[in-house]
Protein backbone atom coordinates (compact mmCIF):
# COMPACT_ATOMS: atom_id res chain seq x y z
CA UNK A 1 0.00 0.00 0.00
CA UNK A 2 0.93 3.63 -0.37
CA UNK A 3 -0.21 6.73 1.48
CA UNK A 4 -0.40 10.02 -0.41
CA UNK A 5 -0.31 13.55 0.95
CA UNK A 6 -0.83 16.60 -1.25
CA UNK A 7 0.54 20.04 -0.43
CA UNK A 8 0.98 23.32 -2.21
CA UNK A 9 -2.56 24.50 -2.72
CA UNK A 10 -3.72 27.99 -1.91
CA UNK A 11 -5.20 31.22 -3.19
CA UNK A 12 -3.68 32.68 -6.34
CA UNK A 13 -4.68 35.45 -8.72
CA UNK A 14 -5.65 34.68 -12.32
CA UNK A 15 -2.53 34.26 -14.40
CA UNK A 16 -0.51 33.10 -11.43
CA UNK A 17 1.25 29.82 -10.73
CA UNK A 18 1.25 27.11 -8.12
CA UNK A 19 3.18 23.90 -7.70
CA UNK A 20 1.43 21.01 -6.04
CA UNK A 21 3.38 18.18 -4.47
CA UNK A 22 2.26 14.67 -3.66
CA UNK A 23 4.45 12.85 -1.17
CA UNK A 24 4.14 9.11 -0.90
CA UNK A 25 4.95 6.81 1.98
CA UNK A 26 4.65 3.12 2.56
CA UNK A 27 5.86 2.06 -0.84
CA UNK A 28 7.96 3.65 -3.54
CA UNK A 29 6.13 5.74 -6.12
CA UNK A 30 8.24 3.98 -8.75
CA UNK A 31 5.77 1.11 -8.39
CA UNK A 32 2.82 3.20 -9.52
CA UNK A 33 1.37 5.20 -12.30
CA UNK A 34 0.52 8.56 -10.77
CA UNK A 35 -2.28 10.93 -11.61
CA UNK A 36 -3.69 14.29 -10.63
CA UNK A 37 -7.42 14.87 -10.54
CA UNK A 38 -9.57 17.77 -9.47
CA UNK A 39 -13.08 18.26 -8.22
CA UNK A 40 -15.00 21.50 -8.13
CA UNK A 41 -18.07 21.92 -5.90
CA UNK A 42 -21.06 20.10 -7.33
CA UNK A 43 -19.03 18.52 -10.11
CA UNK A 44 -17.46 15.17 -10.79
CA UNK A 45 -13.83 14.40 -10.17
CA UNK A 46 -11.93 15.03 -13.40
CA UNK A 47 -8.59 13.86 -14.67
CA UNK A 48 -5.93 16.55 -14.98
CA UNK A 49 -2.65 14.79 -15.73
CA UNK A 50 -0.94 11.44 -15.39
CA UNK A 51 2.55 10.04 -15.64
CA UNK A 52 4.00 6.59 -16.08
CA UNK A 53 6.26 4.91 -13.55
CA UNK A 54 9.42 5.85 -15.43
CA UNK A 55 8.35 9.47 -15.80
CA UNK A 56 7.89 9.19 -19.53
CA UNK A 57 4.83 9.92 -21.67
CA UNK A 58 2.94 12.38 -19.47
CA UNK A 59 -0.68 12.71 -20.45
CA UNK A 60 -2.87 15.76 -19.96
CA UNK A 61 -6.50 16.69 -20.09
CA UNK A 62 -7.24 19.26 -22.77
CA UNK A 63 -7.84 21.84 -20.04
CA UNK A 64 -4.30 21.34 -18.75
CA UNK A 65 -2.32 21.14 -21.96
CA UNK A 66 0.19 23.92 -22.38
CA UNK A 67 -0.34 25.24 -18.84
CA UNK A 68 0.28 22.34 -16.45
CA UNK A 69 3.27 20.04 -16.17
CA UNK A 70 3.34 16.77 -14.26
CA UNK A 71 6.66 15.35 -13.13
CA UNK A 72 7.95 12.85 -10.65
CA UNK A 73 11.05 12.26 -8.58
CA UNK A 74 11.03 8.61 -7.61
CA UNK A 75 14.09 9.07 -5.44
CA UNK A 76 12.05 11.48 -3.31
CA UNK A 77 8.80 9.52 -3.66
CA UNK A 78 7.14 12.70 -4.84
CA UNK A 79 5.02 13.73 -7.79
CA UNK A 80 4.51 17.34 -8.79
CA UNK A 81 2.00 19.36 -10.72
CA UNK A 82 3.27 22.72 -11.91
CA UNK A 83 0.34 24.93 -12.80
CA UNK A 84 0.87 28.13 -14.76
CA UNK A 85 -1.48 30.71 -16.26
CA UNK A 86 -4.15 29.73 -13.77
CA UNK A 87 -7.77 30.61 -14.47
CA UNK A 88 -10.76 30.92 -12.15
CA UNK A 89 -12.15 27.74 -13.68
CA UNK A 90 -9.13 25.87 -12.31
CA UNK A 91 -10.54 26.37 -8.82
CA UNK A 92 -11.07 22.95 -7.25
CA UNK A 93 -9.75 20.46 -4.76
CA UNK A 94 -6.80 18.71 -6.37
CA UNK A 95 -6.15 15.07 -5.62
CA UNK A 96 -3.15 12.87 -6.18
CA UNK A 97 -3.81 9.23 -7.05
CA UNK A 98 -1.82 6.07 -7.66
CA UNK A 99 -2.49 2.87 -9.52
CA UNK A 100 -0.54 -0.25 -10.31
CA UNK A 101 0.23 -1.32 -13.86
CA UNK A 102 1.77 0.77 -16.58
CA UNK A 103 -1.04 2.69 -18.23
CA UNK A 104 -2.28 6.15 -17.43
CA UNK A 105 -6.04 6.01 -17.11
CA UNK A 106 -8.24 9.07 -16.97
CA UNK A 107 -11.05 7.44 -14.98
CA UNK A 108 -10.92 7.88 -11.19
CA UNK A 109 -12.19 4.36 -10.57
CA UNK A 110 -9.01 2.95 -12.14
CA UNK A 111 -6.89 4.36 -9.33
CA UNK A 112 -6.33 2.45 -6.11
CA UNK A 113 -4.95 5.05 -3.73
CA UNK A 114 -5.87 8.66 -3.10
CA UNK A 115 -4.65 11.58 -1.06
CA UNK A 116 -6.88 13.83 0.98
CA UNK A 117 -6.75 16.68 -1.53
CA UNK A 118 -5.51 20.26 -1.49
CA UNK A 119 -7.63 23.30 -2.27
CA UNK A 120 -6.67 25.56 -5.17
CA UNK A 121 -8.56 28.82 -5.49
CA UNK A 122 -7.97 31.16 -8.40
CA UNK A 123 -9.52 34.53 -7.74
CA UNK A 124 -8.73 38.22 -7.82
Amino acid sequence: QVQLVETGGGLVQPGGSLRLSCAASGRSTSSYVMGWFRQAPGKERDFVAGIRRSGGSPYYADSAKGRFTISRDNAKNTVYLQMNSLKPEDTAVYYCAARGGSIVYTTPSEYDYWGQGTQVTVSS
